[in-house]
């Protein structure tokens, strides 16, 4: 076992990999989150706000000087060009953020870092950037549920979502490790997630 071990963590939208994250955390993994250090570089004052403004205008700007994510997303999932635009905007940042905060990873000595990172399969440089991808799988039909519940998007949104993601058997032919969340209560999932830190050589006691 390498003494920093790189774990990629990955799986379609609503397919539990947030609640995967938060449970090798508490086996001590550091987990770097790609979406929330792209909701904070959105936010208001955030560093992409005024790229994002110039770019797109003031209209894709809320009242509170944040992102207005739902108009955004409306515009991206349906035009290709403004979806690399944005990301033209948001990937460099977060990428710098991801990396001072490996760094001090390293510097703190941390045995496994996590990178929670949705589009880890669709990227052509993440999968060498981790030692081993973890994948949380799910049916389409449960990703819609849970997405729905948690943030009341309709199916149809959800859907884009989905359709702009790698597919099912794409992000499952990347897997080094699969979580298969599909019939698992909490509890089940947490003794799987367990499992699979000891393997990591995390603390599980």
């Amino acid at each position: 076992m390498p003494s920093f071990l790189r774990v990629g963590l990955t799986g379609g939208i609503g397919s539990g990999k947030s609640t995967v994250a938060k449970l090798l955390a508490s086996h001590g993994a550091r987990i770097i989150d790609a979406d929330a250090i792209s909701r904070q570089m959105t936010a208001a004052g955030g560093d992409a706000i005024p790229l994002i403004s110039k770019t797109f205008g003031q209209l894709f700007i809320d009242v509170d000087g944040a992102l207005n994510r739902d108009k955004m997303r409306q515009l991206v999932y349906t035009d290709a060009k403004a979806r690399e635009a944005l990301e033209s905007i948001i990937h460099p940042l977060v990428g710098r953020e991801i990396q001072w905060q490996t760094n001090v990873a390293l510097d703190e000595q941390c045995r496994v870092v996590v990178f929670d990172v949705p589009l880890l399969v669709e990227s052509p440089v993440w999968r060498e950037r981790v030692d081993h991808v973890l994948v949380i799988d799910s049916t389409s039909e449960l990703q819609i549920e849970r997405v729905n519940i948690r943030s009341g998007m309709s199916r149809s949104e959800v859907e884009k979502i989905m359709a702009s993601q790698a597919s099912r058997k794409t992000r499952l032919s990347a897997a080094d490790t699969v979580i298969c969340n599909i019939t698992q209560s909490l509890s089940q999932l947490a003794l799987e997630v367990r499992y699979i830190a000891s393997g990591f050589g995390l603390s599980c006691n």
